[in-house]
């Protein structure tokens, strides 16, 4: 395909992922107050401090939804772009990649509403004396909590970029091997770009994300691809995709 035509394609993909998010944020808004309840008991009472604050997290909120519910959606196109340049079997994974995309995602959103929020809150809130009490907006509590959230989200789909990379040969065990101490470099480096400016934050994300990472060396050497000589059967596949 020409260069362009893969410009095309591209904005294609990215309106139709653009369409998805627009119509899970006009769906969030109507359910966003509750959103904003759960997310408030979280430090108990929030103010908002200006009169369009409380109008402008429930936008900024819903648009934040509205691009975690199009995770699937997401991933798909991502999918559908790469799939011209996959072999036969490769493109076959779809299913099991946005399925695996999806469950990774809400399990990184999970671990942080469930686990690092809680005790994230916890320990800054500690800092409070008897003249010194915190006083909450709205807007920062969930600005704060929304973009955490995200961010473990994301971070959590470490797994599935590496199984696809192993799939296609870009990445190998051996190399995620010795990548080791740079990927402990790169997760502090992650941890600080991803989540508020606090120590606490950014080591509750670099830590789970090295986890990760193992998972990734190991689900690469199970399912990486095979360096096997095989390369006339690939070239055969990748023929008959063309044909079709």
């Amino acid at each position: 395909m020409p260069f362009l035509d893969h410009l095309e394609e591209l904005r294609r993909r990215l309106i139709k992922c653009g369409v998805s998010c627009a119509a899970g944020s006009i769906v969030s808004w109507f359910f966003i107050d509750g959103v904003i309840d759960v997310l408030a008991k979280l430090v108990g009472q929030v103010y908002f401090m200006a009169p369009t604050e409380a109008f402008m997290i429930r936008l900024k909120l819903s648009i934040i939804m509205g691009i975690m519910l199009s995770v699937p959606v997401i991933s798909y196109q991502l999918w559908k772009f790469i799939a011209p340049g996959l072999y036969m079997r490769e493109r076959r994974l779809v299913i099991p990649v946005v399925a695996a995309s999806t469950f990774f995602f809400a399990a990184g959103a999970s671990f942080c509403y469930f686990i690092v929020l809680p005790a994230s809150l916890k320990f800054l809130m500690g800092y409070g004396t008897e003249n010194m009490t915190p006083l909450i907006s709205v807007g920062s509590l969930l600005s704060f909590c929304a973009y955490l959230i995200l961010a473990f989200g994301i971070v959590f789909e470490l797994p599935v970029v590496s199984f696809f990379l192993g799939r296609i040969g870009i990445v190998s065990y051996t190399t995620l091997k010795k990548g080791r101490r740079y990927a402990v470099v790169l997760s502090l480096v992650l941890g600080a770009a991803l989540t508020p400016p606090d120590l606490f934050s950014q080591v509750m994300l670099a830590g789970p994300l090295l986890i990760l990472y193992e998972l990734s060396i190991w689900l690469v050497r199970l399912t990486g691809k095979q360096r096997c000589d095989d390369s006339a059967f690939d070239e055969d596949e990748r023929e008959i995709g063309k044909a079709g």
